[in-house]
């Protein structure tokens, strides 16, 4: 971040300086997510029964918003310079995206693919942008060196907002969604209780079904099931466990057995 910043000074490199920008704003992001999946090993306690992991869902939420941020400054200061374009000096600022180029591949390599949750995809996201940044400055350099092109310094850094700005939106898009309490992405509350009656002969009906998601990897659910009778309460439900863990993957639930109508109705 440094040595970009101190660059982009010197060369007048609109990339190195908002790849710099990008550095700082990544430092304190992939902090905050390493922290919040430290924290969400912790159990629960008396404070948050379901435990910590919201913890990586609100640092997504907080990066996503950082991104943001970073979007339109990096927009506003690269329409400026289409308007007015400015100099920059090629060969430095070449240097220094190269080495930022294989830098943030191998980090990007460390994190893409390493796991579902959208705290670790918004760390990715960020280390993305890095590297887009570091790709823009390379071609901008080229382009000002070999055919003094100046355009292509902003040309390349609205090319990084674009691609930023579709990561930052899914980023809080699908954060968001878990914070609202959301039903969780794969999970169809009327196919769950189609499958639940049709594969339980036990079970009479299914209604009150609510989803939600502590993390993106973490599906939760509660329902209401209205059995026969002569139905054993106890194998029932935990014929009903194994249909939600074997067929929606979900692993925690909370079964209300009704022996008669639902207590919850009018």
């Amino acid at each position: 971040m440094v040595v970009e910043l101190v660059a982009g000074i010197l060369t007048n490199a609109l990339v190195l300086l908002a790849d710099a920008g990008h550095m700082f704003l990544d430092a304190s992001a992939l902090g905050m997510s390493w922290w919040a999946a430290r924290i969400s090993q912790k159990g629960d306690d008396h404070r948050l029964s379901y435990g910590y992991h919201r913890f990586q869902v609100l640092a997504a939420f907080l990066n996503g918003l950082l991104l943001v941020a970073l979007v339109i400054w990096i927009a506003i200061e690269a329409l400026s310079r289409v308007a007015a374009p400015e100099p920059m000096l090629p060969l430095p600022a070449l240097a220094v995206a190269a080495v930022g180029f294989v830098v943030n591949i191998i980090a990007y390599r460390w994190l893409h693919g390493a796991s579902n949750s959208t705290n670790v995809q918004s760390a990715a996201l960020h280390v993305l942008g890095d590297l887009l940044g570091s790709a823009a400055a390379i071609l901008a350099a080229l382009s000002v060196y070999l055919f003094g092109w100046l355009y292509a310094d902003p040309i390349l850094a609205i090319l990084i907002v674009v691609i930023l700005g579709r990561g930052a939106f899914r980023v809080l898009r699908d954060s968001s969604h878990i914070l609202l309490e959301g039903i969780p992405n794969g999970v169809d509350l009327g196919e769950i209780k189609q499958v639940l009656c049709a594969e339980i002969s036990h079970v009479v009906d299914v209604h009150h079904v609510h989803a939600w998601a502590l993390t993106q990897e973490k599906p939760l659910l509660t329902l209401h099931a209205h059995i026969s009778e002569q139905s054993n309460v106890q194998a029932v439900v935990e014929e009903i466990k194994a249909v939600l863990n074997r067929s929606f993957g979900i692993d925690h639930s909370t079964i209300q057995v009704e022996l008669g109508p639902c207590p919850d109705e009018d």
